[in-house]
């Protein structure tokens, strides 16, 4: 989830480009939090951006701070395991 205004979305966005040429076996999407704020509620979004992490269809976890792509990268190979 992100917003377009939000400059750390931005960097998030560029991280998460990189990831999904990493793990091309997972399914990324990213959507406008202004366009879809019905699940932001739904899954109690705090802040953007915020990478929501489903597994056979269920939301396993949320990522605020994505620190590095390395951080990130070994989150989600442990959850796709």
């Amino acid at each position: 989830m992100y917003t377009p205004l939000c400059g750390t979305c931005q960097v998030a966005s560029r991280m998460v480009d990189v990831l999904e040429q990493l793990l091309p076996n997972i399914t990324f999407e990213r959507q406008d939090l202004n366009y879809v704020p019905d699940k932001a509620i739904e899954w109690h979004i705090e802040s953007v951006p915020c990478l929501l992490i489903f597994k056979h269809g269920k939301l396993v976890k949320k990522i605020y701070a994505f620190h590095s792509v390395p951080h990130v990268y070994e989150t989600l190979r442990k959850l796709a395991e």
